[in-house]
């Protein structure tokens, strides 16, 4: 297999500039979202126990809700893995066909991660509000996902899918092969979701204490994760932040002691 060089076509800026553009509709569309009278849905802390009373429909709409912040935190990252791929397929006539299965393998698998912490909040939500705390539950839920992101930022794991993410171009070529290539780029897709996920599903936790209408936090940890994932140095922000969050589990825990 031959790759297509290294240096940036007029083709990598337009695919760069759509997945932006896809990105920034996201970002306005939850925007619009928030300030609508549905806007409390986008919370995904406690408060969403007494707002959802119709369970299924509030998943529905927070599935719709984690999409659309996975588009606009998550995809800018893999832009990089996105336009090496399509250098490589740039030649073939279902380019956009294959390119377009690769960015549905990723957001599959993190639709179905931000389902699976959706449905591990609800369960620790429910068990911390029937146990009597000296604190309030809202203080010990927020101590208990700021202490377990703080936690994963020190752990091999982490590290592990960082270097998977870091190097783009030896993921893609070694999972490239010839033959089934639809196939082969929903695999890709998804096993880049994978990884990505394994490195940055801590931070997004962190979307389960601000919620998906906190934008601006939304872009910090968005930079955050993208400095992380795709930067030389970004592998030495790992242990600060998680020095961070960890401080700030325990002033949390500390303060609702005091009150």
């Amino acid at each position: 297999m031959r790759f297509r060089g290294s240096s940036v076509s007029w083709h990598d800026g337009v695919l760069a500039g759509a997945i932006g553009a896809l990105a920034l509709l996201a970002w306005w569309t939850l925007w619009l979202w928030g300030k609508s009278p549905y806007g409390h849905v986008l919370m995904h802390g406690p408060a969403h126990l007494v707002m959802a009373q119709n369970r299924w429909l509030y998943g529905g709409l927070f599935v719709a809700g984690w999409m659309l912040m996975t588009i606009a935190m998550m995809l800018p990252t893999s832009v990089p893995l996105i336009v090496l791929f399509h250098r490589i397929v740039r030649g073939r006539p279902s380019a956009t066909w294959l390119i377009g299965l690769v960015i549905v393998g990723y957001l599959t698998v993190w639709t179905l991660t931000g389902t699976s912490l959706q449905f591990v909040n609800w369960v620790l939500q429910a068990a911390i509000s029937r146990i009597s705390w000296p604190v309030a539950s809202t203080t010990i839920s927020g101590a208990v996902l700021l202490a377990v992101a703080g936690l994963y930022q020190f752990s091999s794991l982490k590290y592990a899918c960082l270097d998977q993410c870091r190097s783009p171009l030896s993921f893609v070529t070694s999972r490239w092969q010839g033959g089934k290539e639809s196939i082969q780029s929903l695999r890709i897709g998804i096993e880049h979701g994978v990884f990505c996920v394994g490195c940055c599903w801590s931070l997004m936790l962190l979307m389960f204490l601000v919620g998906a209408g906190s934008l601006i936090w939304m872009l910090l940890l968005g930079i955050l994760m993208a400095l992380e994932k795709n930067l030389p140095w970004g592998r030495r922000l790992s242990a600060p932040i998680g020095v961070v969050l960890l401080a700030s589990a325990a002033v949390i825990l500390v303060n609702g002691l005091r009150t």
